[in-house]
C-alpha cells in the first residue's frame, strides 16, 4: 500500500507561484510513475504532469507547458509541482497519484492522495 500526502496549496494572485509537494509513504518497485492531476468544480479530473521515478519527465498537459515543472527527490520519496504564472483557470484541487507505467490516463493510476486546494484570484 502506498500512501500519498500532498501539501503546498493555497490562495495566490494571478501571475503568482506555488510549489506543491507529494510525499509517498514508501517507494515500491511496482510504482513506475508519479503524476499530478487536477479537478475543478463541475469538471472531470484531468492530467497535469507526470514523471518516472528515474527522473525522466513523461509529459505535461498543453495548458501548463512552459508554466509548470514536475520534479522529484527520491531520497525524500517526494514529487514536486512548481507552478508559475498561475491563472484563474488553474483553480482546482490538485492530486498526486502513482502508476505502474508511463501514462497520461487517470485510469492507469492506482493510488491517490487526498488533494490540495489551489485557488488563483484574478
Amino acid at each position: 500500500q502506498v500512501q500519498l500526502v500532498e501539501s503546498g496549496g493555497g490562495l495566490v494572485q494571478a501571475g503568482g507561484s506555488l510549489r506543491l509537494s507529494c510525499e509517498a509513504s514508501r517507494r515500491t518497485f511496482s510504482t513506475y510513475a508519479m503524476g499530478w492531476f487536477r479537478q475543478a468544480p463541475g469538471k472531470e479530473r484531468e492530467f497535469v504532469a507526470a514523471i518516472r521515478w528515474s527522473g525522466v519527465t513523461i509529459g505535461y498537459a498543453d495548458f501548463v507547458k512552459g508554466r509548470f515543472t514536475i520534479s522529484r527527490d527520491n531520497a525524500k520519496n517526494t514529487v514536486y509541482l512548481q507552478m508559475n504564472s498561475l491563472k484563474s483557470e488553474d483553480t482546482a484541487v490538485y492530486y498526486c497519484a502513482t502508476a505502474r507505467r508511463s501514462s497520461f490516463l487517470t485510469s492507469d493510476y492506482d493510488y491517490w492522495g487526498q488533494g490540495t486546494q489551489v485557488t488563483v484570484s484574478s
